[in-house]
């Protein structure tokens, strides 16, 4: 590096240095004595270039002098912190924490290494773009990620390593000494190790190969490891499972209600490999029913701060993507010693309700269990035994599908939301291509175990909610799902309306009543995906959280996830917390579960975002095949540089650039979720049906273009 170069670098983090004084001090007007002072600087050389510094930055209008000598940070002038969203030209918009009314602006050439994701420090100037403030990066206060990622790029002397993320500018620069083994074109995870002063590519290394490009392992795990899930488990935690004891003492059974002999059985899908809920059921003497919810004993075989558990949490969630199940846990634990087998003595923790008639629970019971399933079922099995009212345990299960039928409807009519989404599922021959697609049916064996599993999550947190009042309230792992705002709200009430369907606002209830009316009526018509979809994000997003609160959807005034911690942090936070309320404990550090809370909801998100990305890649994989066929598609989405189109036939999306509509000049009507034609009003709207040919296919990208077709 030049001394040219470096002498600025030395210039620019000191100039930093002078004006975050002035910022630390509250903006004191301060001298040149008092900024050497507060810097511990007593050398009268030093004192020169701290007064040099202050007169060159009150030119440049960052600061100004208020009396002869003094200087202050212009009023308009301010430092925030905030996270960095890119975007496609380079700029970045900084999502502050409601500091400003709009978030920052910041050119590419102001953003100095900062990455997408990134929290950082802005120095925000008086002057604005448009509506936004502009500012400049001045510090890096945490990295989203240090690892990507892409295709590596050999020469002679030097590699190259290009990122699949498309929000990720720079190349990085690996020295040849730390390829690893990795050859031209192959696809790897690179993480970054440095990034000099004034250097163009951050420099780093080779961390692990995926394979060639375009295998169906390779880019499942690309997608795995460009979201921040482990590929593996590391040697300790498998080593940890493997020591757990799989005997059930006679001891340990003593400590439990033994449901041995009550009849007891999993309905889950056809390709489930693990069973962390069953059902038992019995009449009653008096002629009720009682509907035992067990759920896999987790917390018995996974010890808190030990191996297994600090890797659990760190996953904090199995991950679901196209053709795998990246488990939280490992397989011995998973499938082997808490998956609740047919025909063996397994450990749960269970729900247990007295229900009468009309599904009304008349008492409850939480506590430790032990079970022998007598069948496996699944889905299909239980359907065929519901529809045609005859096969194995057909007694229980018709009566547990009725007072399913009454919890829901009580549900609903309680102000519980009906989404019922679209899930796209693809047929893979053996190489994990797709050969076709179809949408997952939900029917009444899938809403039978959905209805009992909601009851014991809400009975659950209601108890504990009931525990303690006021400041003695038991501290709880809550799942809550905010009230949506007004104005998301109105903005989809006004869209629904342009299809004929009304929404009242007036209240929550309503609300609800008016959105399950329109669930019914979209359902088969070809707007049905599109208007759940806005709906959906019309809402809030639900997360976990110490702070007890109601659950919209839902209509619960407590909720919680205990029903599923085979593949949940959360739900083994709860078996946990419960177990030990049960047992006379006292209220556990609310500001520790807050941040595992806080962490949880975080990887349920990344683990959404990982399981889109494989479903986006298998369309584009499923399409690429397709190029210059003609489908009929809905409008699924407007932008200003284009509408996405859902094909029909199989809910594959692409997007169709306004630039190659060549009959108009279009524009994005934001308010109506259109896009017009400037000369002849041609109007595009969500939801519209319109014939679109595949264009192009890009795998890396995961990206389909369409072209649209027109008369």
């Amino acid at each position: 590096m030049s001394k040219k170069k470096n002498s600025s670098s030395i210039n620019k983090v000191f100039t930093q240095l002078v004006l975050d004084i002035f910022e630390q001090n509250g903006n004191t007007p301060l001298n040149t004595k008092q900024v050497a002072a507060k810097l511990n600087i007593r050398d009268s050389e030093a004192n020169e270039i701290i007064f040099n510094v202050l007169k060159d930055e009150t030119k440049k209008g960052v600061l100004k002098e208020i009396t002869h000598g003094k200087f202050q940070l212009l009023e308009l002038k301010t430092f925030i912190e905030g996270k960095v969203d890119l975007t496609a030209d380079g700029s970045a918009f900084i999502i502050t924490d409601d500091e400003f009314e709009s978030d920052i602006f910041v050119a590419p050439r102001k953003l100095r290494t900062a990455l997408n994701g990134d929290r950082v420090k802005v120095y925000v100037y008086a002057k604005s773009k448009g509506k936004h403030k502009e500012g400049e990066v001045i510090e890096i206060l945490q990295r989203a990620k240090m690892e990507f990622t892409g295709i590596v790029k050999l020469s002679e002397r030097f590699a190259f390593f290009i990122p699949d993320d498309r929000k990720m500018m720079h190349d990085i620069f690996i020295p040849m000494s730390e390829l690893n083994g990795a050859k031209n074109g192959i696809k790897a995870v690179a993480e970054i190790t440095d990034w000099p002063v004034d250097a163009k590519n951050p420099i780093g290394r080779i961390k692990h190969i995926l394979g060639k490009q375009g295998d169906n392992n390779t880019e499942m795990n690309a997608i795995l490891a460009e979201y921040g899930f482990p590929l593996a488990f590391p040697a300790e935690v498998e080593h940890e499972s493997e020591e757990i004891s799989d005997v059930i003492t006679p001891e340990e059974i003593a400590k439990r209600r033994d449901f041995r002999n009550v009849t007891t059985f999993t309905i889950d899908p056809f390709d489930a490999k693990d069973f962390d809920d069953a059902l038992s059921f019995r009449v009653l003497e008096n002629g009720n029913y009682e509907v035992g919810v067990h759920i896999a004993d987790v917390s018995h075989y996974i010890m808190p701060d030990s191996a297994l558990d600090k890797e659990a949490l760190d996953r904090a969630t199995s991950v679901y993507l196209v053709d795998r199940v990246i488990p939280m846990l490992p397989e011995r634990l998973s499938n082997g010693l808490c998956s609740l087998r047919p025909k063996e003595d397994k450990l749960c923790f269970a729900a247990v309700f007295e229900m009468d008639e009309d599904a009304h629970v008349i008492n409850q019971w939480f506590g430790k269990t032990v079970i022998h399933s007598n069948r496996r079922f699944t889905y299909e099995e239980v359907q065929e035994v519901i529809e045609n009212k005859t096969g194995d345990f057909e007694q229980e299960i018709l009566k547990l599908n009725a007072l399913a039928y009454k919890l829901r409807e009580r549900k609903f009519k309680n102000g519980a939301i009906s989404f019922e989404t679209t899930e796209v599922k693809f047929k893979l021959d053996e190489t994990g291509k797709p050969t076709g697609v179809y949408v997952k049916e939900r029917k009444d064996a899938h809403k039978l175990i959905e209805d009992f599993m909601l009851l014991a999550n809400r009975k659950v947190a209601e108890h504990v909610s009931k525990m303690g009042k006021g400041k003695h309230k038991y501290t709880f792992v809550y799942r809550v799902h905010d009230t949506p705002k007004p104005d998301a709200l109105a903005n989809f009430a006004q869209f629904a309306a342009k299809f004929g369907y009304k929404i009242n606002t007036k209240s929550d209830k309503e609300t609800a009543k008016s959105l399950n009316y329109l669930m019914e009526d979209v359902e088969g018509k070809k707007e049905q995906n599109v208007l759940t979809q806005l709906a959906i994000r019309s809402m809030a997003k639900a997360i976990y959280t110490t702070k007890s609160s109601s659950h919209y959807g839902l209509a619960f005034d407590h909720y919680t996830h205990f029903t599923s911690p085979i593949r949940r942090y959360p739900d083994v936070m709860v078996h946990r917390l419960l177990f030990h309320y049960l047992n006379g404990g006292q209220s556990a550090n609310e500001e520790h579960y807050e941040k595992l809370c806080q962490h949880s909801s975080q990887m349920e998100k990344k683990a959404a975002d990982a399981e889109r990305a494989s479903v986006k890649y298998k369309q584009a994989e499923y399409l690429r095949d397709q190029v210059g066929n003609v489908f009929s598609g809905v409008i699924s989405g407007v932008t200003e540089w284009g509408m996405y189109v859902e094909i029909i036939e199989n809910k594959c999306e692409g997007m169709i650039r306004l630039r190659d509509i060549s009959d108009d000049f279009y524009t994005l009507d934001e308010k109506n979720y259109a896009i017009i034609g400037q000369r002849k009003k041609k109007v595009y709207q969500l939801g519209d049906e319109v014939q679109i040919r595949v264009k192009n296919v890009d795998l890396t990208k995961k990206q389909i273009d369409f072209s649209l077709v027109q008369d």
